[in-house]
Parts: C-alpha cells; sequence; structure tokens
C-alpha cells in the first residue's frame, strides 16, 4: 500500500496520516518519553505526586513544548498520576482515596513504600501529540503487585504485536484480553485507547478487550494509543466525586501501560519508546 499525498479520513472516521507525518509522532513521543525517564530519579518514599507533577511541567516548558492536559476540559495538571487502586486519571497533589489493604484515606499525596504508580504525561511539539504513561514502583513491592506490573506490560506488547495491516481493531483487545485473562487477572472495560496524530483525541476508539476479526480494519498511517489497564480483582471502575479519578470498584490494585504507534506498510513503529530503555522496569 503506498500513502497518499495528503491526510485522508476511512469510512469509521479515523484519519490516515502520511509518511512524513511519522517524523513529527516521532518527535512529540520522544519527549514525553524522555520525561518520564526523567522524572523515575523522583519516585521515592516521602516524595509527593504534587512534587512529581511540578517537575513534569517544569521539563515540558524548558522544552518549549505544551503540556496537552493543562487546561483540557479544565483539568491542571501537566500528567495524571495514579497510585495503587487508582486506574486511571489520578490528580497529583490530591488526597489518596482509601485501598483495599489501606487503614484509611491518606491526608496527603505523600508516597509510601509498596506504593505503585502510573505516571501519564502528553505533550504537543509542533502541533504533534505525544502520549505516553508507565508504572513505578516505591521501593520493595508486594510480590503480587510486581506481577500485576509485569503482566500489564507484556499485555501491552501483546497489543502491540498484533498491529499490521490488515488486522482489526478487535485483533489487539483480544490479544490483551485473552493474556490477561489466562494470568488470572481483568482489563478495565471502562476506559479505552484512542486516535491522535495533530489532535489529542480522535477516532478509534482501542478497546483493549475484543473477539479477533472484529472492528475497523487497520490500515497504514493510522496513529492511536494503546493503554491497557489491568487489575488483580474484577474490571469495573467508578469515578470519584472530583469526576477525574477512576478507581477499582472492589478497591483492588490496577496498572497500566501505554505507547502511542503508527500502523506501517508491514507492521508498527512505537512513537513513545524509552530514550534510556527503561520504559520497564523503571525504577530509580
Amino acid at each position: 500500500m503506498r500513502f497518499d499525498t495528503g491526510s485522508r479520513v476511512t469510512r469509521d472516521g479515523i484519519r490516515i496520516y502520511s509518511r512524513d507525518d511519522f517524523a513529527g509522532m516521532h518527535r512529540a513521543g520522544r519527549l514525553a518519553a524522555q520525561i518520564l525517564d526523567e522524572v523515575a530519579a523522583h519516585v521515592g518514599v516521602g516524595q509527593t505526586t504534587g512534587a512529581l507533577d511540578a517537575f513534569i511541567r517544569k521539563r515540558v516548558e524548558e522544552e518549549g513544548a505544551v503540556s496537552a492536559t493543562i487546561g483540557y476540559k479544565g483539568y491542571q495538571h501537566a500528567s495524571c498520576i495514579s497510585l495503587n487502586h487508582v486506574v486511571c486519571h489520578g490528580i497529583p497533589g490530591a488526597k489518596v482515596p482509601k485501598g483495599k489493604n489501606d487503614r484509611g484515606a491518606r491526608r496527603h499525596d505523600e508516597l509510601i513504600e509498596g506504593d505503585i504508580l502510573n505516571i501519564d504525561v502528553t505533550v504537543v511539539v509542533d502541533g504533534w501529540y505525544g502520549d505516553t504513561s508507565r508504572m513505578y514502583t516505591v521501593g520493595p513491592v508486594k510480590p503480587f503487585a510486581d506481577r500485576l506490573i509485569q503482566v500489564t506490560h507484556d499485555a501491552l506488547m501483546k497489543g502491540i504485536e498484533a498491529v499490521r495491516p490488515g488486522n482489526t481493531f478487535g485483533d489487539i483487545g483480544h490479544a490483551i484480553q485473552s493474556f490477561v485473562e489466562a494470568q488470572r487477572m481483568s482489563v478495565v472495560r471502562d476506559f479505552c485507547g484512542h486516535g491522535l496524530g495533530r489532535v489529542f483525541h480522535a477516532p478509534p476508539n482501542v478497546l483493549h478487550y475484543g473477539r479477533p476479526g472484529t472492528g475497523a480494519v487497520l490500515e497504514e498511517g493510522m496513529f492511536f494509543t494503546i493503554e491497557p489497564m489491568v487489575n488483580l480483582g474484577r474490571p469495573e471502575t467508578r469515578v470519584l466525586s472530583d469526576e477525574w479519578t477512576a478507581i477499582t470498584r472492589d478497591k483492588s490494585l490496577s496498572a497500566q501501560f501505554e505507547h502511542s504507534v503508527g500502523v506501517t506498510a508491514d507492521g508498527v513503529e512505537i512513537f513513545t519508546l524509552s530514550p534510556a530503555g527503561r520504559f520497564h522496569p523503571t525504577t530509580a
């Protein structure tokens, strides 16, 4: 398949980008991944999620980029930081909600030994969006938490392996779901990946579960994220009264990894590879 000279939109509403557009996505994705590399050294006992977000905001500004999340639907932070049983969209600096093994909600956002957290960053570089997230650990963590993180990382890579022209989005979802459930864990259904490029969110919705051969057919030039959220317990979630923070309904631990990718003539390119090779593991 040859690229069109300009972008077009499929009948499913998915934009097809040109080969030249891949360079812009690589620049944006690399910066987002670089910042996540750098923040790893600041994750530790006694650190706060508010301070981590301040570091991320500063680095985005220093690089002459723009944070895609600041001002997005009223959100005022340069990252989402999701601790333990927070599935996604955790607000930096906010009070940590009570988890399954907690005696009570924390009075502040200070990290303690055994915490696991996802940090999600999206930057805009020359009009292109780079979106990625990964897991971090605070000191030694329980074996079941470590296994959850590994399974979630591997599930993302299983999904990416299914990306090539002629496959479907259902193939991606099935690859993730079948792997996760074989590990006796569950895939969150309430949140999904998305198209991106010169916009933050666009078609398609990239589900992390599904049946092979269903959904839109992958074509060269599609850009989207794959970002499975995996729970140790059941898949159901609920959103707190702040209208952002999503937690597991059963308060079980949750983990997430995210890459932005582009479909090529014979497979896939990952835009958000870690420049330091630290996408996983990410502990300092």
